[in-house]
């Protein structure tokens, strides 16, 4: 199978470029760049190790990219620029897309969330939500996924479970703090080493935040008055989210604990890349590297914590579009990806 992979300059691109090449059923990786195409791409990243075996060694423009039929392209361009750039591709290859151009499927609400028309409204209808665990039979017919957002599947994954069976009531409050890769590759003075070292601070809380509309338009659709308060922090880590999420019970305490450890149980108890920590709380560096979302919970004076963690790079971004890759067309879901951390 052919994969192209748009903008691999951005880390989410290069940690495509990594994965796909240790994927088994891939066998030929196109890297695209509009800002460095010609260029060798042992020059732009030389942590990749075998450019020129499945990879091609130099970085192909746009218009290569479609001559060559891809099977599949990942498009890890900016949001409102990677639905339009993604034209040709339409009905030529399935398109896995990692900004938020199809995450919405209410053009309303996308425009609220960013602040202008959706680049592409018209197909939306045909976007599926690539949400792996909560959308898979959808995945398995679409030519266009949606990647969600790194926050938004750190905060989902423990929520809908709850959420659909009624668990967990009234708003729902989203703290989660985010390493500096998920603000992605560019130069910018507030995320300088000097700037972000031994330092720590909330940004953009509630609805200034684009994630925040994306977690309640995907809660809403189980429980219509679900509101979310989403605050995002920022700390000096290169990868990694930790979500604390609270919520209020609408069901007595002893009852609800037993029932959540069952409701999780049966939604994620077979999922190889969901892992339930019950009451431990899970780090960071636990599923750093790898495709996990580690969740934990515990009830504190009638209210319902629960704490997730995921890879922002990986879970929440790269490694879901993989999976979706798997899922979509029939492959192991767990190929070429990581259930393991890295040490």
């Amino acid at each position: 199978m052919k994969a192209a992979v748009l903008g691999t300059t951005g880390y989410t691109g290069l940690l495509l470029l990594r994965l796909l090449s240790n994927h088994p059923q891939v066998s030929e990786i196109l890297p695209v760049s509009s800002s460095r195409p010609g260029d060798r791409l042992n020059d732009v990243d030389p942590g990749l190790g075998n450019p020129g075996g499945r990879i091609r060694e130099r970085l192909l423009d746009l218009a290569e990219a479609v001559r060559e039929k891809p099977d599949v392209v990942f498009s890890a361009l900016p949001h409102l620029e990677s639905a339009r750039l993604c034209e040709p591709f339409y009905g030529q290859s399935v398109l896995i897309d990692l900004s938020a151009d199809f995450r919405f499927n209410d053009p309303g609400l996308f425009e609220q969330a960013y602040g202008q028309a959706p680049p592409r409204a018209d197909l939306l209808p045909q976007a599926v939500y690539g949400l792996c665990e909560w959308y898979r039979s959808e995945i398995k017919k679409s030519d266009i996924i949606a990647n969600p957002g790194c926050y938004p599947t750190a905060a989902l994954l423990p929520l809908l479970p709850l959420v659909a069976e009624g668990i967990v009531t009234g708003p729902v409050q989203v703290f989660a703090i985010s390493g500096i890769s998920g603000a992605g590759r560019k130069p910018d003075r507030k995320y300088l080493f000097c700037e972000i070292a031994e330092n720590a601070t909330a940004y953009a809380p509630g609805k200034n935040h684009r994630h925040s509309w994306e977690m309640e338009s995907e809660l809403k659709r189980l429980a219509p008055d679900t509101s979310v308060l989403f605050v995002p922090h920022l700390a000096p880590l290169r990868r990694g989210i930790a979500a604390t999420i609270q919520a209020a019970l609408a069901r007595p305490e002893d009852e609800a604990d037993a029932a959540i450890a069952e409701i999780y149980q049966h939604a994620y108890g077979g999922e190889p890349f969901i892992r339930l920590r019950g009451k431990g709380i899970p780090q960071t560096r636990e599923v750093r590297g790898s495709n996990r979302c580690d969740i934990g919970w515990h009830i504190v004076e009638g209210r319902l914590l629960l704490f997730s963690c995921i890879d922002n790079l990986m879970k929440g971004a790269s490694g879901q579009a993989v999976q979706s890759m798997n899922i979509r067309f029939g492959f192991e879901e767990t190929s070429g990806l990581p259930v393991d951390s890295e040490l």
